[in-house]
């Protein structure tokens, strides 16, 4: 993408896209939502903005979250995104506790006084209709 269309990197080295890592974010609903966290994981240094939806799966948290703890608080910020009917709130719920407790996350509902937020759609299940709405919110608020 970076080599093919105008975008902030100057090139499609790795040097360039850390360098404009401040107008990239990844997101994903549902398995999209796991490929989002190992990509905060692995890839921190390229991305900002990471968009995880509905993960309605078990992950090792301590790993992914520990790559945060080789960058500045204002590196990154992510925004997790659930409904109260879908199947992977337990999940998102229980991991964004775990967020809670890092010492590398700090919530707000603004990328200016944290680096992570949670919302949670009241009657929301795990469907089109949810990943349209979060998507469509996410990317408006980034």
């Amino acid at each position: 993408v970076e080599s093919t269309y105008s975008t902030f990197a100057q090139s499609s080295s790795p040097e360039s896209l850390k360098a404009s890592h401040d107008h990239r974010g990844f997101g994903g609903f549902s398995m999209g939502s796991v490929a989002a966290w190992r990509t905060f994981q692995y890839c921190l240094d390229y991305f900002r903005y990471f968009l995880p939806m509905s993960c309605g799966t078990s992950l090792d948290e301590d790993n992914i979250f520990a790559a945060a703890g080789n960058h500045d608080k204002d590196d990154f910020f992510v925004w997790v995104i659930t409904g109260t009917a879908d199947f992977a709130y337990s999940y998102d719920n229980n991991r964004v506790n775990k967020m809670r407790n890092s010492p590398y996350f700090i919530e707000a509902n603004n990328k200016q006084d944290g680096n992570f937020a949670y919302s949670v759609k009241d009657g929301y299940a795990h469907d089109g209709r949810a990943s349209t709405e979060y998507t469509y919110n996410g990317l408006c608020w980034f």
